[in-house]
């Protein structure tokens, strides 16, 4: 014989007839059935009310909204975005708020919400994501072979200017080749120290960065500006993988 299975309905129904047949009071059934008293005769009181269909699971979201926007607003802006379709939250409210400066206007992101729900807003289509477009990282048999390159992150100077400072390193020797102060990470700054670099030690066969610009760009195969002058001068730009900031650890 199966096992047969209450529900919580079945279970209240049960509750409420035993404690119609006056037989035991509140305070023992609400023992028995593992509740409150203040549950059981809400029970009560819903299956006098409604029945048995009162006793089904109610809907905990608040009947009122006292921060909800009133809709005769929302009617405003909806129809002044109909007739400009191109225009944002920002313009709607600033031309809504210069035709009744008294109401109570929601805030910018309250009125994207509104214009997304009304079907005003087509989200745009997620870009495609980049590949890495990097190789294995190729082993370092010597000076020159490879160099390790990177921004070690920025600071504030004492004349409230952000400086940038770029590393350079030769992988196999470990030399620090360069360490210089620049005011951005702009490709003409960057640039130019390497070209500094390349004047006094030579080319590399390979220059090994991470991810960040201007080493790395969005576009085909996440080459820059920088990675196509490399190129041009015979050298290999070489990535490390993403996430994988212990690859170019020496720096």
């Amino acid at each position: 014989m199966p096992w047969r299975e209450r529900s919580p309905v079945d279970l209240r129904v049960q509750f409420i007839s035993e404690y119609q047949t006056g037989l035991w009071s509140m305070t023992e059934l609400a023992a028995q059935y593992g509740v409150s008293r203040k549950t059981g005769y809400k029970w009560v009181e819903r299956s006098v009310i409604g029945g048995v269909a009162a006793l089904l699971d109610q809907s905990r979201r608040p009947r009122t909204q006292p921060t909800a926007t009133d809709g005769a607003l929302v009617d405003v802006l909806v129809a002044i975005r109909r007739r400009h379709p191109r225009w944002g939250a920002k313009k709607l409210l600033a031309v809504a708020r210069r035709q009744d400066p008294a109401a109570a206007w929601p805030s910018r992101s309250t009125v994207c919400d509104l214009l997304r729900r009304a079907g005003l807003i087509v989200p745009r289509p997620r870009r495609p994501r980049v590949p890495h477009g990097g190789h294995a990282l190729s082993p370092i048999s010597g000076p020159n072979d490879t160099w390790t390159t990177d921004f070690k992150g920025e600071f504030r100077t004492g004349d409230r200017r952000y400086c940038y400072p770029l590393t350079v390193r030769d992988g196999f020797s470990r030399y620090v080749l360069r360490c210089e102060a620049l005011l951005s990470r702009s490709y003409a700054l960057t640039r130019r120290g390497f070209e500094r670099s390349f004047a006094e030690f030579g080319l590399p066969r390979r220059i090994r960065s991470d991810n960040g610009g201007p080493f790395a760009g969005p576009g085909l195969g996440r080459l820059s500006r920088l990675n196509v002058w490399w190129m041009r001068l015979g050298i290999v730009p070489e990535r490390i993988g993403l996430g994988r900031p212990e690859q170019n650890g020496s720096h």
